[in-house]
């Protein structure tokens, strides 16, 4: 049995393409799909139907997948848990993250492990969209709000939410709103996944409050809505986490303390394994505490 030819099986039909599995086994498309065909021939049956447009698996294809996904995953693990005590962790490590919450969270911790295990190499992948971890190749992601994938596993660091902000050159001019009902008064910044006609804000007494907005500007990105409220363009919500710098230096001043949005859990998630890969594992180890400090909850 060639097992290499296994593997590649397992990788094609876990991405669902030839194209895809080549560029993550770093090798020519012609050879994976020498190897697919060699291993039909052997086991005498049609694995895969090949389209231009897509791959399907056949049934016998895909009772073959399911008991060799098994068969492979036992197989790293042994070979993760042997090499995991023998020698510092190595390898290319593939982390994804929303742009907002990966530029904020991220640098310091991976400055930290490329410091500290000179042969990771870390790839950040900052998307706004939920990244397939296991078709695309990546180790790791931080995400804020429940799971949905009930597949993947989850760490739990802490928990994330947006709080209203805005320079002290915009207070001095406009006034502090006291309540979140004067904040129709003023000129609101609107990150459009949290609605376009309204913010919905908690006080730390689970009491609530529906605010209507006519701001000027909405936009769908955080960096750029940061950055108008730098400018003394308006009040936003914001994440807490990517205001700390600024709130020290005094640039941004959190208005209304005691109201903010729903609380979400922001956490690790990762395809579940037998045995941790020793560089996500080690990732992890120096991340978590760091990460979790930043994220604890101070105030409900």
């Amino acid at each position: 049995m060639d097992l290499n030819e296994v593997a590649i099986f397992v990788k094609v039909v876990q991405v669902g393409s030839f194209h895809q599995a080549a560029k993550q086994l770093d090798m020519p498309n012609s050879t994976v799909s020498a190897k697919v065909s060699s291993l039909e021939k052997r086991l005498g049956v049609t694995l895969l139907h090949r389209t231009t447009r897509k791959l399907q698996v056949t049934e016998a294809g895909q009772a073959f997948f399911n008991r060799s996904l098994s068969a492979i995953q036992e197989l790293q693990g042994a070979e993760e848990e042997v090499t995991s005590n023998q020698g510092e962790p190595q390898g290319l490590l593939r982390i994804t993250a929303p742009s907002a919450l990966g530029s904020s969270l991220l640098p310091d911790v991976v400055a930290k492990c490329l410091s500290k295990y000179p042969k990771i190499q870390v790839e950040l992948i900052f998307a706004d969209r939920i990244v397939d971890l296991i078709s695309e190749g990546v180790d790791l992601a931080i995400r804020a709000g429940e799971l949905s994938d009930s597949s993947l596993v989850a760490k739990k660091l802490g928990v994330g939410y947006f709080a209203p902000f805005a320079s002290a050159g915009y207070l001095k001019s406009h006034g502090t709103p006291l309540h979140p009902k004067e904040l129709r008064e003023h000129a609101c910044l609107q990150f459009s996944p949290l609605g376009k006609e309204k913010w919905e804000l908690v006080n730390k007494n689970k009491n609530k409050v529906t605010v209507p907005l006519n701001g000027r500007l909405i936009a769908d990105d955080l960096n750029i809505i940061k950055d108008l409220v730098l400018a003394g363009e308006g009040i936003a919500l914001l994440p807490t986490f990517i205001c700390e710098m600024e709130t020290k230096k005094n640039k941004l001043v959190r208005i209304l303390p005691e109201w903010r949005s729903d609380v979400r859990p922001i956490s690790f998630v990762y395809p579940p394994q037998k045995f941790v890969n020793p560089k996500l594992k080690a990732f992890m180890d120096l991340a978590i505490d760091d990460l979790k400090e930043r994220l604890k909850d101070n105030e409900i």
